[in-house]
């Protein structure tokens, strides 16, 4: 989007790439958004391209805190129906640029969607509790000094494969909720409850509508909130032959993986099936064990917060306090 390449920007302060007119105002809203324990959270500000000639972009960015980590996405903030339907779904939209006013949109007494988490209190230094006398909000007088963050809500990221049937795990930013050494690579429905699998599948479908831009291309689309039922389903029964023999194995997935592009298959001949003895295709049947999920993994009811991007999908992931 800025043409950086990615090794050019790890590492990197985000706040090095903000307009100089607006970096204090950035500063003092990234400072509140940690503070306040934030999510799903849209802003409009302008941004450095890697062309000077090109300037600085008008942005809009998702942010949410995940403990340690602050996720999201970058985008063009382009006027339209897409923009007025990023902004309602969105549980906060801060305009920092003043000529993206325009983008503010939001429908009246819309509450937020998700209730807020609870914001751990800390006492305040005797510095910030002077500078918040002399000004009523961070935005009016940035201060200086921030005061030491709160503990944060624990909350996980995940960054899911879109162009997938069965959502591989990119990305997990922390252990709160599920292993990172354990989930990488493996589907996002693995640890969603068959009851809710049909439920969960829906709103992704949905989510992937979202994320399309009006030509066509993979884009952002703004936040869906939902609830559903997770637990880790790397423990299943697996049963042999006729014997019923069970036992609790783990593995690492236990649904199909997703089908090959038409592009990469192989051409097979129909005469080799069919050349082939049924008698042997049988007893490999037979010797073949099957697999489902047993009841055992404990089960986790979770709010969630999905959103798409143009190369991937992103999922907050916290317990649910209802």
């Amino acid at each position: 989007m800025y043409c950086f390449e990615p090794h050019e920007l790890i590492g990197t302060p985000s706040l090095n790439l903000v307009h100089p007119d607006e970096f204090v105002e950035v500063k003092a809203l990234h400072y509140t958004t940690i503070k306040q324990d934030q999510a799903a959270v849209l802003a409009y500000l302008r941004m450095r391209h890697k062309d000077p000639y090109k300037g600085y972009i008008l942005c809009a960015i998702s942010r949410t805190v995940c403990q340690n980590v602050l996720v999201g996405s970058v985008s063009f903030a382009t006027p339209g129906p897409k923009a007025m339907h990023n902004a309602s779904t969105a549980q906060e939209v801060k305009i920092i640029t003043p000529t993206a006013k325009d983008f503010e949109f939001r429908r009246w007494n819309d509450p937020n969607p998700m209730p807020p988490c609870p914001i751990p209190t800390l006492p305040e230094s005797p510095s910030s509790a002077s500078s918040s006398s002399s000004a009523d909000s961070p935005l009016d007088s940035p201060p200086l000094r921030f005061a030491p963050l709160p503990e944060q809500s624990v909350r996980t990221a995940l960054i899911l494969d879109r162009f997938s049937v069965n959502c591989g795990i990119l990305y997990c930013s922390n252990d709160s909720l599920l292993s990172t050494t354990k989930v990488m690579g493996r589907s996002f429905f693995d640890f969603v409850m068959p009851k809710d699998e049909s439920l969960v599948r829906s709103w992704i479908d949905v989510i992937k509508g979202w994320g399309v831009n009006e030509r066509g291309q993979p884009s952002d689309g703004g936040f869906g909130f939902g609830k559903f039922t997770g637990r880790d389903s790397r423990f299943v029964i697996i049963f042999f032959d006729m014997k019923f023999k069970a036992y609790w194995s783990s593995v690492d997935s236990v649904r199909n993986p997703d089908p090959v592009p038409s592009r990469h298959r192989t051409q097979t001949n129909p005469r080799d099936n069919r050349d082939r003895p049924h008698h042997r295709e049988a007893a490999s049947a037979r010797q073949r064990p099957r697999a489902r999920t047993g009841p055992r993994g404990d089960a986790l009811v979770v709010d969630a917060i999905f959103s798409a991007h143009s190369d991937g999908l992103m999922v907050i992931l916290r317990k649910s306090t209802s």
